[in-house]
C-alpha cells in the first residue's frame, strides 16, 4: 500500500510542477501587475512612477521572470506563498482560514450530493422505466444543465425572498446552509445518474439471478447483493466530482459571500495580485489531486480485486 501511494504522488509531481510554471508564465506575460493597479488615478504620474519603482524592487518584480519564478518555487517548496501586494500580509495568513471555510462548503455538499442522489439513483434503477425512474433522471438532467450562480438565485429567491425561511444575509450557522444546498443539490445530479447506471448493471449479473431464484427478497437483494457495487462505482467518481465542487464553489461563494478561497480568488483577480492568485490556483490543484488520490486509496483498500502494483 505504501509503495502504492509513493508512486501516485511522485506521478502528482510534475502536474504540481507544471501547474506552478504555467500560472507563474501568465503572470510573466501580463503588461500589467498588481503594483500598477494599485496606482491608477491616485497620483501624478512622476510620483507614482517612483512609488512603482520601489514597490517592484521590493517584490523582486524588476528582476528576470526565470530569477522570479526560481525564488518563488524554492519558497513554494518551503510552504511560503510570499505577500499579497494587495493585503499587505503574507499570503499563507490570508488563505488558511478561506481555506478551511472551502472545505466545510464542499465537503456539507459533498455530504447532501451523496445522501440525496445515491438513493435516488438506487431507487431508480429498481424502479426502472417507470414514471419514478422518468421522473428522477429528468431532475437529474435539469441538474446537470442548470449553472450553479442560476440556482443559487433561485434558492434565494426562494426561500429568503418568497417563504422568508432564512434571511437574505443569514449568520452563523444558517450562512453556510444556501450554498452548501445549492452545491449540494447540483452534485446529487451526476451522482444520481450513475448510481442508476451502476445498478442497473449490477441487477443484470448472474449472482443477482442466482439470488432471486433461491427466493430471496427485492429489497434484500438490493441491499445484499447490489448495493456495495454501486457504492464502489459512485466511489471512484467523487475524487473527479471534488473538483467540480471547488470549481463551482468559486461561483457559489461569491453570490452568497462565503469568505472562502474561491470569493479571494475573484477578488485576487480583480486586484492582479499574483502571488494570491497563484497560490490560490496551486492550493485548489492539490486539493484536487489529493481527493483523487484518497479515493483511489480507499477504492483499493475496500476492493481487494485492486492490484496495487498495477
Amino acid at each position: 500500500m505504501s509503495r502504492y501511494v509513493l508512486r501516485r504522488l511522485l506521478m502528482a509531481l510534475p502536474v504540481v510542477v507544471g501547474i506552478l510554471l504555467v500560472t507563474f508564465m501568465i503572470q510573466a506575460v501580463i503588461p500589467t501587475d498588481a503594483v500598477s493597479a494599485m496606482y491608477e488615478g491616485q497620483t501624478t504620474e512622476e510620483e507614482a512612477a517612483e512609488a512603482i519603482a520601489a514597490m517592484r524592487q521590493r517584490y523582486g518584480l524588476d528582476q528576470p521572470w526565470y530569477v522570479q519564478f526560481t525564488r518563488y518555487a524554492g519558497n513554494v517548496l518551503h510552504g511560503d506563498f510570499g505577500e499579497s501586494i494587495r493585503l499587505r500580509r503574507p499570503v499563507s495568513e490570508e488563505i488558511g482560514y478561506r481555506f478551511v471555510n472551502t472545505l466545510q462548503l464542499t465537503g456539507a455538499a459533498l455530504l447532501i450530493g451523496i445522501l440525496i442522489g445515491v438513493p435516488m439513483g438506487i431507487l431508480s434503477a429498481a424502479k426502472k422505466d417507470t414514471w419514478l425512474d422518468v421522473g428522477a433522471m429528468t431532475v437529474g438532467l435539469l441538474g446537470i444543465s442548470m449553472p450553479a450562480f442560476f440556482f443559487g438565485l433561485l434558492l434565494i429567491l426562494i426561500f429568503a425572498v418568497w417563504l422568508q425561511w432564512i434571511p437574505v444575509v443569514p449568520r452563523g450557522g444558517a450562512a453556510l446552509l444556501l450554498p452548501a444546498l445549492t452545491l449540494g443539490l447540483i452534485e446529487a445530479a451526476p451522482l444520481s445518474r450513475i448510481a442508476r447506471s451502476a445498478m442497473i448493471e449490477i441487477l443484470r449479473r448472474d449472482h443477482i439471478r442466482a439470488a432471486r431464484s433461491r427466493g430471496m427478497g427485492e429489497m434484500s437483494v438490493i441491499l445484499r447483493h447490489a448495493l456495495p457495487g454501486t457504492l464502489l462505482a459512485v466511489m471512484t467518481v467523487i475524487g473527479l466530482q471534488f473538483g467540480n465542487l471547488l470549481g463551482g464553489a468559486f461561483i457559489i461563494e461569491v453570490i452568497f459571500g462565503w469568505r472562502g478561497i474561491g470569493e479571494l480568488g475573484v477578488k485576487a483577480i480583480q486586484w492582479r495580485d499574483f502571488a494570491l492568485t497563484q497560490a490560490i490556483i496551486l492550493i485548489s490543484a492539490g486539493a484536487h489531486i489529493s481527493a483523487n488520490l484518497l479515493v483511489d486509496v480507499l477504492y483499493a483498500w475496500i476492493d481487494p480485486r485492486v492490484d496495487y502494483n498495477a
